[in-house]
């Protein structure tokens, strides 16, 4: 055991499920109808580490595996930390980030624009979320106790790429000059230290979009930055067990049973046969869970989590962008593919695998974090404190000063979409002709847009050069379609600075922030900052969502990200101008005036999104039925085959299964008969897939795919579904059902 007697620090980690509907709700990113999800490929997490000083403030960031933070959610989930601590911890000390997959729950933003495809507000993602992130402060809150926190940085090259290096070309050639890659490649990791039990978890900021699965995907996934979060955490599982003589229950270099010949492991299969479905308790799933808290309840879990920065121009598709009819490079300047945009698409490292791309950007940045994990050495000393105020971006007077040293004052504008914002990205392609790069729009969607709102004159002046789309901040029916109002936090732990920012900043925008940020730092004549390097990271998508943020000369270009930055082109500015004062208020201990505050729109939302109304089987079938079994003594080998396996299910959001699972592979122990739970559906080799004959229908059925890895243990296994299946007057009943058994060689 790991002890460290000279901590300065009070630190905690708390990691929590946030799954959410795994099934008829639309997926949140992309923003097509389409992608609506039908079961799980890993689950997802919310994941917290709190820091303070012995008696002193403290600091609460939380990492959570969805499209983005939600403003409604963190007004919610504040109001419930208030009345369990006080004013311990409040919106000014609280940060969430999300990490920006565009394969989890949609339906828990507060503003109309965002829940157009969710069909309204989805009461179940909101649910998920503000439950799972409060459990998990409650966790980190009560594993408090000290410890050390290092800090360690390094390159990442090959996890990301440009998808706009025509608007980062607009950016002063002087300026790129100063910098080696038009994407930022460095990752910065913390690791934190117990006193008495050594490292407890790691959180690492590192900038590549949550894209690496396509928007045709329909499985629950934290894409990339998730799969690195299960890799490194099951990495350090795996790793405690070996140093503690414990046997770990998945890898096959530690268990092999060498009496048991194939004959035999095939004889021992045949007496196990498929279990039929039988009821059972609403914890069942949680108690057979692989990675339960319960197996090491006096030790806090290791916590890992891969969060989102400035990654608005960065894709995960890092073969480049190409022509689905041609197999030729798409446009450069504007990402189309003989004048349109539908067949232009970027390429994973796994294409045409996506699940194989998630798992390949997920495993380089888990490689890199672990590098970083292991030669952490730099030691955070220092204050732990923080600043968050709220700003109307809709009209911020924003002072620029020029070459000539002179000063101009412009003006934010109330949030507006370009045409360009409907063409998407080489990540997921809009429809229609909408192209990026378009500074002029066209007169057909211009009659669309004013059916729904025309802008003024003043308006469009302002967003200039954007042709106006959508003038989401002028619309109020039912209610607000896009925030003005937005959180700014900088969060301080000794010389690291985190700025949580409630958009998406691209590569070079990103840069100035934190260059305008580092700078202001060093000229405060704060004592602890002299010497040494201040770390600045940039927390994106943290609070709230606003979108997208430029550059000035990359707004003029008009790509999607210009396209969709809501405030217009002094955006940027006025970012900088309002982080400078707030990093100047921190390092000199002046409080700072709260700002407007954000609206609460949770009463008036609305959902159309049609609910459960029963489940059912056909006649003499029960819930968990194996409908298509595994073959009769079949035989799979580690590292390629599948197997599949039908069972008569329900629909996933009668009970979500929290800290559950709805898929389980079961292992035979062959001293006692009993079987061990070895992968469930928070594993990267089991799929969840749930499905119904029709869109109405009250019948359904679950497709629990299992690609053997190289690392399962040869012997005899069987797969188990969980889930609950709705009576026609509303009762719940839980249920569970197992496939025949099978042999792994």
């Amino acid at each position: 055991m790991q002890v460290h007697s000279h901590s300065v620090y009070l630190i905690g980690l708390g990691s929590y499920d946030i799954t959410g509907p795994a099934a008829d709700v639309n997926m949140m990113g992309y923003a097509d109808t389409a992608q609506v999800a039908s079961g799980i490929h890993f689950r997802l997490r919310a994941r917290t580490f709190i820091v303070s000083e012995p008696q002193g403030k403290p600091v609460v960031f939380v990492n959570i595996d969805a499209c983005m933070a939600s403003q409604i959610v963190t007004l919610k989930l504040i109001e419930r930390l208030k009345a369990r601590y006080g004013d311990l911890y409040t919106e000014k000390n609280v940060g969430i980030s999300g990490i920006h997959t565009h394969a989890g729950p949609g339906g828990y933003l507060q503003y109309v624009v965002y829940i157009v495809t969710s069909l309204g507000f989805v009461r179940q993602s909101f649910d998920a979320l503000v439950d799972g992130i409060e459990n998990s402060i409650i966790q980190a809150h009560e594993n408090l106790r000290p410890g050390s926190i290092f800090i360690s940085n390094g390159e990442l090259l090959d996890a990301g790429v440009n998808r706009s290096p025509s608007a980062y070309l607009n950016n002063p050639s002087e300026e790129r000059s100063e910098y080696k890659y038009d994407t930022d490649k460095e990752m910065t990791l913390l690791k934190f230290v117990d006193d008495q039990w050594g490292p407890v978890g790691s959180f690492n900021w590192f900038a590549t979009h949550g894209t690496s699965m396509s928007r045709t995907n329909s499985l629950i996934s934290g894409d990339n930055k998730g799969a690195a979060a299960r890799l490194m955490e099951d990495w350090f599982e795996q790793r405690e067990e070996l140093i503690s003589d414990e046997i770990p229950r998945r890898v096959s270099s530690i268990i092999r049973n060498h009496q048991d010949s194939h004959e035999e492991l095939l004889e021992l299969a045949s007496y196990f046969e498929s279990q039929p479905g039988r009821p059972a308790t609403r914890v069942s799933s949680s108690a057979r869970r692989v990675r339960s808290p319960l197996r090491k309840a006096d030790k806090p879990g290791f916590v890992s989590a891969f969060c989102q920065t400035n990654c608005g121009d960065v894709s995960p598709n890092v073969l480049g962008a190409f022509c689905l009819d041609t197999g030729l490079p798409c446009d450069f300047n504007h990402s189309t593919c003989g004048g349109r945009n539908e067949l232009c698409y970027g390429r994973g490292p796994g294409y045409p695998d996506e699940f194989e791309s998630t798992r390949v950007i997920g495993e380089r940045q888990f490689k890199k974090a672990l590098d970083l994990f292991n030669k952490a050495s730099e030691e955070l000393q220092g204050k732990v404190d923080y600043r968050q105020v709220y700003v109307d971006f809709s009209q911020l007077n924003v002072t620029l000063t020029k070459k000539d040293g002179s000063s101009e004052v412009v003006r934010t504008c109330p949030a507006a979409m370009g045409f360009a914002f409907a063409a998407g990205t080489t990540d997921g392609p809009g429809a229609f002709d909408f192209t990026q790069g378009d500074d002029k729009g066209n007169p057909f969607w211009r009659m669309v847009r004013n059916a729904l709102k025309t802008p003024h004159k003043k308006q469009m002046d302002c967003h200039y050069p954007k042709p106006i789309l959508l003038d989401t901040g002028e619309m109020t029916k039912p209610y607000a379609w896009a925030p003005s109002i937005l959180s700014l936090q900088i969060l301080r732990i000794g010389k690291l600075f985190i700025l949580s920012v409630p958009g998406e900043f691209t590569t070079m925008a990103g840069r100035r922030l934190r260059d305008a940020v580092k700078t202001q730092l060093k000229s405060s004549g704060d004592k602890e900052l002299s010497g040494g390097e201040i770390h600045v990271v940039i927390a994106g998508l943290a609070n709230g969502y606003s979108q997208y943020v430029t550059t000035f000369e990359e707004y003029q270009v008009q790509r999607y990200e210009g396209a969709s930055t809501l405030f217009g082109p002094h955006t940027l500015s006025g970012y900088i101008q309002e982080f400078k004062k707030l990093s100047k208020s921190l390092v000199l201990g002046r409080t700072v005036q709260p700002g407007p505050q954000p609206p609460n729109l949770l009463d008036k939302q609305v959902s159309f999104l049609t609910p459960v109304v029963m489940d059912s089987t056909p006649g003499g079938d029960s819930f968990g039925d194996v409908i298509s079994d595994v073959p009769k003594n079949l035989s799979v080998k580690r590292g390629s085959d599948l197997v599949a396996v039908v069972f008569q299910s329900a629909c996933p959001r009668n009970d979500l299964l929290t800290e559950g699972t709805f898929a389980l592979v079961e292992r035979l122990e062959r001293e006692d008969k009993s079987w061990t739970p070895v992968y469930d559906d928070d594993d990267l080799c089991l799929r969840f897939k749930w499905s119904r004959p029709k869109r109405f229908s009250s019948r359904s059925q679950a497709t629990i795919e299992w690609r053997i890895p190289e690392s399962a243990s040869p012997g005899v296994y069987r797969i188990t579904h969980f889930g609950a299946a709705k009576r026609l007057f509303g009762s719940v009943q839980h249920f569970t059902g197992s496939s025949s058994a099978f042999v792994v060689t």
